[in-house]
């Protein structure tokens, strides 16, 4: 008789370093670092790192029975609220249209502006594989997000790409050491949020005019939350974390 068939586990996380002190976060809508990051950002702004959020939209077209101006306010302020739950006191909006957002050189070069700006040693981003966990489809927003953030933070080491940036103090930055996009199904590296998992959930909570317009009947924050963090934590010999896929950029300043 064959013997009962075992499934592979998947191979251990590594620790991501934290030997870096300003982090930009660059994410389509609001809501999206909270669904996968958020305890990872209270962690580190506990340590006093610096983290600035970026919204390319306002997720103005995410509630289906709110008119998207109105939804544009209301999520902002639930984005904002959110932030300040784990320590983050900037966030940005950057105004582009919530669904239809293109990747190409005009967002290529408005998120170079952002990081030229900001100069951070880390600059973070959320999964842009075409699935999450290898079956359900990603959303179009996240794939061309998440492709403009590698190529803007390359785009802004560069003094002859977007030249015309370069004005009034602003200079190239090349220092951004590596992109970590969490929730990617090809993540290899965690960082423990054991400590910090209830800011994250505070946090996702936040968004209350978005879950509930979401319509998920007896949906649990936590609970969905919690499903995704022990896995990871599983992998990194810890409770709860957030998984990273890391793309090292490789230059000095």
């Amino acid at each position: 008789m064959l013997g009962a068939m075992t499934e592979t586990p998947p191979p251990p996380l590594e620790s991501l370093p934290e030997d870096w002190s300003t982090a930009l976060a660059i994410v389509a809508h609001p809501d999206d670092m909270e669904f996968g990051a958020a305890a990872a950002v209270a962690r580190w702004t506990g340590q006093g790192k610096k983290v600035v959020y970026c919204m390319v939209t306002s997720g103005e077209a995410g509630i289906d029975g709110m008119e998207p101006d109105e939804a544009r306010r209301v999520r902002e302020a639930e984005q904002i609220e959110s932030a300040r739950i784990v320590g983050v006191d900037v966030v940005e909006f950057l105004g582009q249209h919530d669904g239809i957002i293109e990747y190409g050189v005009p967002l290529r070069r408005e998120l170079a502006a952002v990081v030229r700006r900001h100069r951070p040693d880390i600059v973070i981003t959320g999964n842009f594989r075409d699935t999450w966990s290898g079956t359900n489809l990603n959303q179009a927003d996240h794939i061309a997000v998440g492709k403009a953030v590698v190529d803007a933070v390359r785009d802004a080491g560069n003094r002859w790409i977007f030249p015309e940036q370069l004005v009034d103090g602003v200079e190239k930055w090349g220092g951004v050491r590596a992109v970590w996009a969490f929730g990617s199904p090809s993540a290899g590296h965690a960082v423990d949020t054991t400590a910090t998992f209830d800011a994250g959930v505070e946090s996702l909570k936040a968004h209350a005019a978005y879950i509930d317009g979401l319509g998920w009947e007896h949906w649990d924050p936590r609970e969905f939350l919690e499903g995704f963090g022990r896995q990871a934590g599983q992998r990194l010999g810890v409770a709860l974390a957030a998984p990273f896929e890391v793309f090292p950029m490789g230059w000095g300043d």
